[in-house]
């Protein structure tokens, strides 16, 4: 069975910064895209960032600076460093991962991936 799990979540001021995390268990992920999507209430999910198994990155539009995406295939994870966090940016935040090896890109559509994790909420308070 395969599963995403993510942690890193909180609560934090304005200008903080967190670093979420996803665990990938039951199969590697090493050549396939992974990303993050976000989700605040009443709002469509959003691509944040995603990775492609080559190491390059791809980031949602205005988030490029304050967003990293990185993976770590010997462990299986993949993480995104969050800083300058503004309250705009609150939201649940969702690992998913690709089922597609070999992509020389990366999906910015949430139906493009195969795997989701069930998602941590980052609360940004001004």
């Amino acid at each position: 069975q395969v599963q995403l799990v993510e942690s890193g979540g909180g609560v934090v001021q304005a200008g903080a910064s967190l670093r979420l995390s996803c665990a990938a268990s039951g199969r590697t992920f090493s050549r396939q895209v992974m990303g993050w999507f976000r989700q605040a209430p009443e709002k469509e999910r959003e691509f944040v960032a995603g990775i492609t198994w080559r190491g390059v990155t791809y980031y949602g539009d205005s988030l490029k600076g304050r967003f990293t995406i990185s993976r770590d295939d010997a462990r299986n994870t993949v993480s995104l460093q969050m800083n300058n966090l503004k309250p705009e940016d609150t939201a649940v935040y969702y690992c998913a991962a690709d089922s597609m090896p070999y992509r020389g890109s990366v999906p910015r559509v949430p139906r493009e991936y195969e795997y989701w994790g069930q998602g941590t909420q980052v609360t940004v308070s001004s």
